[in-house]
């Protein structure tokens, strides 16, 4: 009878701790997941600007055509990318689409302002003036909505990896999930070289 009860309350005890591992996996998965929200409303932000932008520079730069549509097109795949990765944040191959996509926009775009620069009275557009600062202010919320999100991506895989939580997590599904790294490519990272000749 004695071993009946030891057994019993071994169950229980057991079957409680395994509770409030799947009860935290699943607070952090919602934690996580309420961070990618922040970053996929900032993205569409992003996306509905592009297109007024490209609206109020294209009377000037008609003969620049090939860059306007590089631009659209890194935007539709862009939108692409963050549907497929809002279906299942942090999911490492919708992340990696998403990453690409996003690198693909930001060099598109870097190639318009580099552009627009060419063109004192574009320059000078107050709606041009006001969407690019839009756009940058647009982009500093992503940046920090990011790292926000890898910050609970980061709290949720160290939860599900540590012992003895490891050997529960996976059977009650709760995978590895991956960061959104910055776009940047490994040229754009590099430190500008500054010559005074």
């Amino acid at each position: 009878m004695t071993v009946l009860i030891v057994i019993v309350v071994i169950a229980v005890v057991l079957g409680l701790y395994v509770m409030g591992i799947y009860n935290k996996m699943v607070a952090l998965a919602n934690l996580y997941k309420n961070a990618w929200a922040e970053i996929d409303v900032q993205l569409k932000r992003r996306y509905d600007l592009i297109p007024n932008l490209v609206e109020a520079v294209k009377g000037y730069m008609a003969h620049e055509k090939g860059t306007l549509e590089a631009v659209i097109s890194a935007r539709g795949a862009a939108v692409g990318a963050r549907e497929r990765a809002a279906a299942d944040p942090g999911d490492p191959a919708a992340m990696k689409a998403l990453q690409q996509a996003e690198s693909g926009l930001g060099g598109a775009l870097g190639r318009l302002l580099a552009v627009v620069e060419s063109y004192p009275e574009l320059k000078a557009n107050q709606n041009t003036l006001q969407l690019q600062n839009e756009l940058a202010g647009t982009e500093n919320t992503i940046a920090q909505s990011r790292s926000t999100y890898n910050m609970t991506i980061m709290e949720y895989n160290n939860s599900r990896q540590m012992f003895p939580a490891v050997m529960f997590t996976g059977m009650m599904g709760f995978g590895e999930k991956v960061p959104l790294e910055a776009t940047e490519s490994a040229e754009e990272r590099k430190a500008p070289k500054v010559s005074f000749k």
